[in-house]
C-alpha cells in the first residue's frame, strides 16, 4: 500500500507502547471481505491509520475477546453516546479516528435545519440553538419527523421553487429526490414509511441548479492536525446513476483558521467559513462531542426552477460526516506527507472512485479497493498526492 522507506521515517512509538495498543475497526461486519468495497476499504484505511500512528493493525474490535491490545478505534459509523465510547475505550482525541455524538440524529443530516414550527415533533436532545446558530451557513430548509410536518415544509418551500427531499442517513447522494409541484410532493411522501420518518426524520430544502460542492474538513492523528478544502465530483456508477466520484483537497497543517489564510478564491473561503460556523455550533450546542475526523459538504449554486432568479446564488453546508468517508484516502495521503516532512505546510491530495472494469490507476496511488463488489459491481477506489500551485510534488 505504501513506500516502506517513507513509512520508516514516520513517528514510531516505543516498543512497549506499540505492543500495548493497536488500530481496530469497529462496526463493519464485512471488514476485509474481498467482495465488499466497504469492508475492504475500511481494512485498508485502518492499516494506513496504523502506519501513520506507528502502531499495529489488529482487525475488528471484539469487546468479548480477552487479552486484546488497547484499541485505537476506526469506527465505520459515528459513535453514539459517551457510555458506548467509554466501553470501547474511547476517552479522548487520542483514542479514535472519527467522532462521538450524544444522540443518533446528531450524526445525520437531520440537525442541519429547523422544525416547521415551535413544538413540532422532534427526537430527544433536539437543540434549536444549533439551528439558530447555523442560519445563513445552510440552505433554506426544514427537518420534519412526521409526514404531516414534511408536507407543510414542502409546501412552504415549493412556493419558492423545486424542493429536494433527503433521507438523513443517506450517503453519496443516495436517498434523495426532487419535487416541483404539490402532486409530486404528495407522491414522494406517500412512498415513505411513517415509522422511518418518525425515527430518523426527513430533510426538506431548496434545490440548487448544477451546484458546485466543496469538501471542508479537519483530521487529527498521531499528534498532527490538518485542515482542508477542496472540490468533489460525480461519476456514473454501473447502473448509470450519478454518484460520488471523488475529491481533490488542498490540505494545510493546522486548524480551520489556517485555511482562511490560504490564497483561495472568494467562494472557497465562503465554504470554509460556513463549515466553521457549523462545526463550532455543533461543539457548542451538543454536549459530549468528540471529533477527530470532520468533513462538511458545502454547496453553492443558483436556485433551481424555471422562475428562479439566476443571479441569486444560494449556498451552505449540506451535511456533515464525523466518521471515515469518501475523502479519507486523500486525508491520510496528506497526513502521511506532512508527517514525512515536518517543514511542509501544504499538500494537495485526491481520492477517486471509478466504476467499471480495466481501470487505469496512476503511478504512486494507494488502492483502497479494486474488484467486483457484491452490490455495485466492478469498482476501483484509490488516493494519491497531486502537484500543487506551490510546486510541491
Amino acid at each position: 500500500m505504501s513506500d516502506p522507506n517513507k513509512a520508516s521515517k514516520r513517528r514510531q512509538m516505543s516498543p512497549a507502547a506499540a505492543a500495548s495498543r493497536a488500530v481496530m475497526v469497529y462496526g463493519c461486519d464485512a471488514l476485509g471481505q474481498p467482495d465488499s468495497h466497504l469492508g475492504t476499504t475500511m481494512a485498508n484505511i485502518a492499516r494506513k491509520v496504523a502506519e501513520i500512528a506507528g502502531i499495529g493493525y489488529a482487525g475488528a474490535y471484539d469487546d468479548a475477546a480477552p487479552g486484546q491490545p488497547r484499541p485505537y478505534l476506526v469506527p465505520a459509523q459515528t459513535l453514539v453516546g459517551q457510555d458506548l465510547a467509554a466501553r470501547l475505550g474511547v476517552h479522548g482525541e487520542g483514542d479514535l479516528f472519527g467522532g462521538v455524538v450524544p444522540y443518533a440524529f446528531v450524526a445525520t443530516k437531520a440537525i442541519t435545519h429547523g422544525l416547521v414550527e415551535p413544538g413540532a415533533a422532534a427526537p430527544e436532545g433536539w437543540n434549536e440553538a444549533f439551528v439558530q446558530r447555523v442560519v445563513g451557513a445552510t440552505l433554506p430548509g426544514f427537518t420534519a419527523f412526521t409526514l404531516a410536518d414534511a408536507r407543510t415544509a414542502g409546501m412552504r418551500l415549493l412556493a419558492l421553487g423545486p424542493v429536494r427531499l433527503k433521507e438523513p442517513c443517506g450517503i453519496g447522494g443516495l436517498g434523495q429526490s426532487v419535487v416541483d409541484c404539490e402532486r409530486a410532493l404528495d407522491e414522494a411522501l406517500a412512498a415513505m414509511p411513517d415509522a422511518v420518518v418518525e425515527a430518523h426524520g426527513i430533510v426538506v430544502e431548496r434545490d440548487l441548479d448544477a451546484p458546485q460542492t466543496y469538501s471542508v474538513g479537519q483530521v487529527e492523528l498521531a499528534g498532527l492536525r490538518a485542515s482542508y478544502c477542496g472540490t468533489q465530483g460525480l461519476t456514473q456508477n454501473n447502473s448509470g446513476r450519478q454518484v460520488y466520484g471523488g475529491s481533490t483537497l488542498t490540505v494545510v497543517r493546522g486548524g480551520f483558521d489556517t485555511l482562511l489564510r490560504q490564497p483561495f478564491e472568494a467562494r472557497t473561503l465562503a465554504a470554509v467559513r460556513a463549515a466553521m460556523v457549523y462545526h463550532d455550533a455543533a461543539l457548542a450546542c451538543y454536549d459530549g462531542m468528540l471529533l477527530t475526523r470532520c468533513n462538511y459538504d458545502v454547496a453553492f449554486g443558483p436556485a433551481a426552477g424555471p422562475g428562479a432568479d439566476r443571479e441569486q446564488v444560494l449556498g451552505g453546508v449540506l451535511e456533515q460526516s464525523w466518521r471515515v468517508g469518501g475523502a479519507t484516502g486523500a486525508e491520510l495521503a496528506a497526513l502521511a506527507a506532512l508527517q514525512d516532512d515536518p517543514g511542509r505546510t501544504r499538500v494537495v491530495a485526491s481520492t477517486r472512485e471509478v466504476y467499471g472494469a480495466n481501470v487505469h490507476v496512476p503511478a504512486g496511488a494507494v488502492i483502497y479497493f479494486q474488484g467486483e463488489d457484491r452490490h455495485v459491481g466492478p469498482l476501483t477506489k484509490y488516493a494519491r498526492l497531486e502537484p500543487d500551485s506551490h510546486g510541491n510534488p
